[in-house]
């Protein structure tokens, strides 16, 4: 895992709202910083705040962000580069299967999550793509993220 050389931002919260269909409060990618299709591999930042509305009940008096967040802001970022490729579009991607998950670090308020991407697979119908979280240079959790592209009657 590498720091990014700049914090340039490549795609804005407006732009992200363009590519994937989620939006606040579930929306957990603020902007993303590097995007490589070559390299096929993307980097966002998610700043934590205090006033998370998930806070409020993780935990009173010691907010910790849950990893299934981290997890779900990972695979957003993971959203926002398939996105991007030619014949995706709008097309929705559902989790298929997380592996390899661990957590190593908890993320509170004043962190700023760094959600890096790498797609080892991505097939017209399925994808994966190995995703880490850090702050400040350390390993928050990772994970081995599946999905699938769902046919639209499943959606219906």
């Amino acid at each position: 895992m590498s720091e990014p050389a700049t914090n340039e931002t490549v795609l804005t919260t407006r732009q992200i709202e363009q590519l994937i269909p989620h939006r606040w409060p579930f929306l957990l990618v603020d902007r993303i910083v590097e995007y490589d299709a070559e390299a096929k591999r993307i980097v966002g930042i998610k700043s934590v705040t205090a006033t998370e509305w998930f806070f409020q009940g993780h935990f009173p008096g010691q907010p910790i962000m849950p990893g299934v967040l981290q997890i779900e802001a990972l695979a957003q970022t993971m959203g926002i580069f398939v996105a991007q490729q030619p014949g995706f579009g709008d097309r929705l991607g559902l989790f298929a299967a997380i592996d390899e998950c661990r957590f190593k670090h908890i993320v509170t308020p004043g962190d700023q999550l760094r959600l890096e991407v790498t797609m080892e697979r991505l097939g017209s119908k399925f994808g994966r793509g190995r995703g880490v979280a850090s702050v400040a240079g350390g390993v928050a959790c990772e994970a081995l993220l599946s999905f699938i592209i769902a046919p639209e009657s499943a959606l219906r």
